[in-house]
């Protein structure tokens, strides 16, 4: 694994750009349905930040997808998925790790909702959930994780 100190990354078009700080506390792909429709792929990809390790400047994103208690934000202009934040996540930022300008080095760690998983895709992850998993499980993940990427 790729040890990040700043890293830098912008949607598609280039008018929302990202800064991240350090290590990210976990990598994931989620195979849900509603990650399959969001970005027309068989998953997404993230990268799970603390809230003050992300920066997001330029173009002010806008909410896209989902609106509730789950956001996705979005770039107004070319529509890229860029960053999700969530009640459930507390203090922490799911950066879509594509949008990275080093995407290739956030391998996923976990594989979230592999019951909703196309058939044919497989991942390196080294976990896997058939839905998400419990809160009290991310603890140890995020643990493991950082061990691992030393």
């Amino acid at each position: 694994m790729t040890t990040h100190e700043v890293t830098h990354g912008a949607c598609r078009c280039g008018q929302v750009k990202l800064t991240v700080h350090g290590q990210p506390v976990v990598t994931m792909a989620c195979h849900c349905t509603g990650c399959q429709k969001m970005t027309a792929s068989a998953f997404s990809l993230s990268a799970l930040y603390p809230q003050e390790a992300v920066t997001v400047s330029g173009t002010e994103p806008v909410l896209g997808g989902l609106h509730g208690d789950t956001q996705h934000f979005c770039c107004p202009h070319c529509k890229s998925w860029v960053f999700t934040r969530a009640e459930m996540m507390g203090p922490f930022v799911n950066v879509r790790a594509t949008m990275l300008d080093d995407a290739a080095s956030y391998v996923p760690f976990i594989d979230t909702m592999v019951s909703e998983k196309l058939p044919w895709v497989t991942t390196p992850a080294v976990h896997r959930f058939d839905t998400f998993p419990a809160m009290d499980q991310f603890g140890a993940l995020m643990a493991e994780y950082a061990s691992a990427s030393r």
